[in-house]
């Protein structure tokens, strides 16, 4: 090629001196048409080198990221271990890059998802009131930047519920936020490293794949929502890779949960919950699950010294296409913030493990718009005697043995003709959920008198439209019970508009 550009520009500086000639009436010395070709030469060159330089600047194949096969989550094969046999499970699933988008920056890519949410909503306190409103929910910025083809960073910065404006006149109570940040060193198939740094707990397939175009009604499971702390994210490294075809494994080694749920500025100096008798809410009750566990991420401020470990190993037999899951663990040792106490008499409480176990799993039938779909989580708390919610004079949020909770979903897609240019799917789904959140085993200062609002169940119905795979219009209607006597009173009507890119 670049001989083919270089005669083509002498030929073109040859006619050049030619009608130079013709045109002037004067001839052209060979002493100056031989300048006059090095120049040319010299800029071919200069043209060559640049040509060569955007070639070794663009990578063979897209950059990997954390959701693609190379980096995602611990699945190492070519399609990941959760989507393999599925047809990606749903044509929603995210396969590809999220960094399509190119940069002057060569390695350096760009991705974003986000969710818009609307309607209307009972309101408990407000005696169940009906209440329209909107949510600008979150923005999320996806950087990718490959070092090598075996070094890459993958990032998320979040701009929640609109920002993180404190000001009367913008009134936004959003926040703003690394929800991950780390570099894989990718050595085989079988092994990689996930270097210290912000990463998602590897449990629940709805905490590590959380956009808006995987599941199908306006908010996330409400699995994920509470007994799985989504988005969970903890300081954490980890190793992952491929045990054999369609098995992979993660193991992470994380911050724990922290049973302190209430503001950060709370924090006294010294990483403690604030002194006797001024009192803290829970990180850890029968109403929210462990929806206020998750420890902060900077300046140090974590409020025990506690590791957490986690296995998942995820799934897609041969054997049985269209199907993909995982199994993962969770162990804590101690979930006890330093300086913990009873509101009665400020009694010091002692330490309390965790255990989490959740399994889960997809089933596209081949050949049909049928998917199923289904959870299953439990939790184990070593010593419910010290923990907050059993010691905070509040018996109707306190914590037993053991939590739980589960969902069955029935989903079926169909496509419905082009609409501007593209065959748009409709995707009407149904899902119960059960969770049982004040289980027996309840020990503490505090009266056993749970009110029955941790045990419930969600009806949750409506249809998901992709005009695109990347882009997802949505209605849901939700209807909530529980055993509180005057039940919860928080059904809900709402819309979405969901994008991932």
């Amino acid at each position: 090629m670049a001989l083919a550009v270089t005669a083509s520009v002498l030929g073109s500086a040859t006619a050049r001196a030619a009608n130079d000639t013709a045109a002037n009436g004067q001839d052209i010395s060979k002493q100056e048409l031989m300048k006059r070709l090095e120049i040319m030469e010299r800029r071919v060159e200069t043209l060559e080198t640049r040509l060569k330089q955007q070639n070794q600047a663009a990578p063979a194949s897209p950059t990997p990221n954390r959701r693609t096969p190379a980096s995602a989550k611990g699945e190492a094969t070519a399609v990941p271990a959760d989507e393999a046999g599925v047809a990606a499970a749903t044509a929603t699933t995210p396969t590809s890059p999220l960094g399509p988008l190119a940069s002057p920056l060569p390695g350096l890519k760009f991705g974003m998802y986000g969710e818009l949410k609307f309607g209307s909503a009972q309101n408990p306190a407000a005696n169940g009131q009906w209440q329209n409103g909107f949510d600008a929910a979150r923005i999320v910025l996806l950087p990718t930047y490959q070092f090598t083809d075996n070094i890459i960073f993958n990032a998320e910065i979040e701009f929640e519920h609109a920002g993180s404006g404190f000001d009367n006149d913008d009134k936004l109570h959003g926040t703003a936020e690394i929800e991950q940040a780390f570099v894989d060193f990718k050595f085989s198939d079988y092994l990689n490293w996930r270097a210290p740094g912000v990463d998602l707990v590897p449990i629940s397939y709805y905490n590590l794949y959380h956009e808006p175009t995987v599941f199908y009604s306006v908010n996330r499971p409400e699995i994920v929502n509470g007994l799985i702390p989504s988005t969970w994210a903890a300081g954490a490294t980890s190793v992952y890779g491929k045990v054999v075809d369609g098995v992979n494994y993660e193991f992470q080694i994380s911050q724990s949960l922290e049973d302190f749920g209430d503001d950060f500025g709370l924090r006294t100096d010294a990483n403690t919950p604030p002194l006797f008798p001024l009192g803290y809410a829970p990180g850890i009750d029968g109403i929210d699950a462990l929806a206020n566990a998750k420890a902060p991420l900077g300046d140090f401020r974590q409020l025990n010294n506690s590791l957490a470990y986690t296995a998942r190993l995820s799934y897609s037999p041969d054997f049985l296409p269209g199907f993909a899951g995982s199994t993962a663990i969770y162990y804590s040792p101690n979930t006890t913030p330093r300086g913990a106490y009873a509101d009665f008499l400020g009694i010091p409480l002692g330490s309390s493990s965790m255990w989490i176990v959740d399994t889960e799993g997809r089933y596209r039938m081949p050949n049909s718009g049928l998917e199923l779909r289904g959870e299953f989580t439990q939790l184990w708390l070593g010593n419910p005697a010290n923990l907050r919610a059993n010691n905070d004079t509040d018996p109707t949020d306190n914590v037993g043995k053991t939590m739980y909770g589960f969902f069955g979903e029935i989903d079926y897609h169909f496509k419905f003709g082009p609409i501007l240019n593209q065959e748009w799917e409709a995707v009407p789904f149904y899902r119960y959920t059960y969770e049982n959140l004040q289980t027996v085993g309840f020990a503490g200062t505090d009266q056993n008198l749970p009110t029955g609002q941790g045990q419930r169940q969600f009806h949750t119905m409506g249809v998901a439209i992709f005009p695109t795979p990347e882009l997802v219009l949505k209605l849901t209607y939700q209807k909530l019970l529980d055993r509180s006597p005057l039940g919860p009173q928080a059904d809900a009507v709402l819309g979405g508009v969901g994008w991932l890119f």
